[in-house]
Order: structure tokens, then sequence, then C-alpha cells
């Protein structure tokens, strides 16, 4: 096992430098309507407002990553697109490092999105970065269908991702992967509350920091939205992960690296008990830092290095 630690955003993603509001109104101009100075007079949208975060989203998308169109609807997953990049690069990094530390890239890269969202974030990042092909997951019909309407209307994606519908709920990897495919790497933002309870109330906390809440009576407006399936589960994320461990044992020579995202830090050890219950060959913990938030991805693999490096040249070798 392997603990990688960063302070900062990884070195090829392209909003190291913040937000350059002034070419971002000029890609979408509606982005103007939620520019404005806060109280330090530095120019910021409010981020505790839903409408605005989806905006400077759908900049963002539009500006960096090749999009003509992109839009979920209300009350959907909207996730900061700057640490979701996080996790494509240093994905990318760690598919590196059994490649002679060479990205592979190309269509022929395939890469599972295990929950892929209305919003398909790591789809658009992973194709428009490093021209990988993607298979998405999800339980929601409603993701599903805005998933593949975002797919059907840009280039980019047309022919780089397919969408899938996962009809059992308590299924993970069974009925997407299907017989003959092999993925380089599995990504995944699991639910991490272990309620709706616990999804306020830690909403509740992040507004009361901006001072958009005075009292718990006060009304909670998920900022950057999210349905059941994407904010909660019975157990919270380390179940979530627990059982995506459980699972992927079944399907080892089907994907060289299975990851996923981890918010709490309390939920290592419960991961890491279940990844040695299932004997894998190994496994790395890869930090992140998005400003003040500490974030991590843990990568695991029933692979040694050698098999790992005779995987992703066969894949290279094929065409895209």
């Amino acid at each position: 096992m392997q603990s990688v630690k960063k302070n900062v955003l990884h070195h090829r993603n392209k909003h190291i430098n913040g937000y350059p509001f002034d070419l971002l109104i000029k890609t979408l101009p509606e982005l103007a309507n939620f520019v404005k100075p806060n109280q330090f007079d530095r120019v910021t949208i409010d981020f505790a407002d839903p409408i605005a975060v989806k905006t400077l989203n759908k900049a963002l998308l539009l500006h960096y990553y090749q999009l003509s169109y992109w839009d979920i609807p209300d009350n959907y997953l909207c996730p900061p697109i700057p640490g979701r990049a996080d996790y494509i690069h240093y994905l990318a990094d760690l598919l590196a490092q059994d490649n002679q530390n060479q990205t592979p890239i190309g269509k022929q890269v395939r890469i599972l999105d295990i929950g892929v969202g209305a919003n398909i974030i790591y789809p658009i990042i992973g194709c428009a970065e490093y021209g990988w092909s993607f298979v998405g997951s999800d339980i929601n019909p409603t993701s599903i269908k805005v998933a593949s309407l975002i797919t059907k209307s840009n280039d980019l994606l047309k022919n780089t991702l397919q969408c899938r519908l996962q009809l059992n709920s308590e299924a993970i990897f069974e009925n997407i992967i299907q017989p003959n495919e092999f993925y380089l790497a599995s990504v995944c933002n699991p639910p991490f509350h272990r309620s709706e309870q616990e999804a306020h109330a830690t909403a509740y906390t992040k507004l009361q920091k901006l001072g958009k809440v005075n009292s718990t009576k006060d009304k909670v407006i998920l900022n950057f939205g999210g349905q059941h399936a994407e904010l909660w589960c019975k157990g919270g994320e380390s179940a979530f992960i627990a059982r995506m461990i459980t699972e992927s044992v079944k399907y080892k020579t089907q994907c060289l690296w299975f990851t996923s995202l981890v918010s709490k830090k309390e939920s290592l050890s419960i991961i890491k008990k279940q990844l040695k219950n299932v004997a894998v060959t190994e496994y790395k913990i890869v930090a992140m830092a998005q400003g003040q938030k500490i974030s991590r991805f843990v990568a695991w693999t029933f692979f040694n290095p050698k098999e790992r490096e005779m995987q992703i040249q066969r894949v290279e070798q094929r065409t895209s």
C-alpha cells in the first residue's frame, strides 16, 4: 500500500489559478447575472445559490471542455468542477505509473463511471483531457435520460460515452460490466451521507459558515443539488465502498484499477479492512486538496505490477 499526499490542485488542472470570470462571461453571458464583488471586494459568485453554481459550471464546461451544450434538471447534483478534474488527472497519473510514466490516451482507454449522474462530469473531463472513452452507469432513469441528451448534443461525447441504466439498486458492477469488456479503471463519487438528515445537517453547517442561515428553522438549500442516491445511502460512503470492494472481486480480471472518492477520512479504516478481507494485490490512497478542503480517492487492483504493465500495453496496441 502506498499513500500519496498533495497540497494543491493537480498541476494539469485547468482551474489551478481560479476562475477567469471575464472570459467565462464572454463564453456564457448569463453568468454576468451572478458575478459580483464579495465583502472582501473579490469578484466571485454566491456559492450558496444553486442557480449561480449551475451557471458557473455550465460556463466552465463550455469554456474549457469543448462542449456546446450542457444542462441538468434543478436539484440534481452539480459538483464543483476543479475537484472532479483533480480526480481525473490523478487517475491519469496512477495509470502512467504502470506505463513507464506515460499517460495512456485515446478512445481505446475505457473508463467505467459508477453513478455517472445527469451531469456526466467525469466523462466530459476524461474525454476532453485524455481522449478516453467511458461507460457511465446510474440507477436513476432521469439521470440517464439527461446524460444521454448531453452526450448526443456534443461532438466530444457522441462516440466516447455510453450510458447504461442500473436496474438493480443493490448492484454496482453487476449488469453494467459486460462479458469480454475490459476497463483500465473505474471511477465513482459515492453517496457519502448515511441519511437525508445528515445531508441536510452538513449543508446547514456550510451555509452557517457562509452566513446564509441563522437558526435551524431557516430553510436549507443544497447549493450543489443532489438526488437521494447521489447524496445518501444506508451506512454512508464507507458501507457503499465496502460493498463495491466485495463486488469487485467478481470482476477482478475486467478492470485494472477500481477507484472511488472518499470524502471522510474516518471512512478509511473500514475501507482498508475490507480491502484486506478480499486480498487485493495492491491499494493506494491518493490525497487531493482544493483550497481548505482535503479529499482523496482509494484505488485497488488484483493485478501485480508486471501484469498491469502488460494490460496497458495491450490496450494501447488497439486501434481507436
